[in-house]
């Protein structure tokens, strides 16, 4: 058994946490993780998001994507989502998950009664440009084709 060396004394005891209400939030992913399903038979990315605004600053929240999972649709669910959370940080070539990392954007959070316990818990449900960013502003500036022939039109 590990040795703790704790006073509990010294410490208040956490009350838990209620799940958030629902809406939209300002939020960064501070951590990802592939994690094998309970079955065996796939593997999920686990996002973790970090609201960084407003009352519920600091407190985190969780998505699931079944990227590897033997029904086809439930790895094309979790890919538009993958790809929804690429959209709304502007990164479209995505290597590794951290690429996704400490970028903000906008989570749609729902809440869900729990089906064992029947206590409400917090899902992500939708992930956009962070609020008040213009699509324009979200753009990468293009790099320009290299210069040759001009174009047909311009002759």
């Amino acid at each position: 058994m590990p040795a703790l060396n704790f006073n509990a004394n010294n410490v208040a005891p956490s009350a838990g946490f209620e799940a958030i209400p629902a809406g939209k939030y300002q939020a960064v992913i501070t951590a990802s993780d592939m994690k094998p399903t309970r079955n065996g038979t796939g593997k999920y990315l686990e996002l973790t998001f970090e609201i960084i605004d407003g009352e519920f600053k600091g407190r985190k929240v969780w998505a699931r994507l079944n990227l590897e999972n033997p029904n086809p649709k439930t790895v094309a669910i979790a890919q538009g989502e993958l790809s929804a959370i690429c959209h709304a940080v502007n990164v479209l070539e995505l290597l590794d998950s951290e690429q996704l990392h400490n970028l903000p954007m906008t989570i749609t959070v729902k809440c869900v009664a729990n089906a064992g316990s029947g206590e409400m818990t917090n899902e992500v449900k939708g992930y956009a440009a962070p609020m008040g960013s213009s699509p324009v502003e979200q753009t990468r500036t293009p790099t320009p084709p290299p210069a040759s022939d001009p174009a047909p039109w311009s002759r």
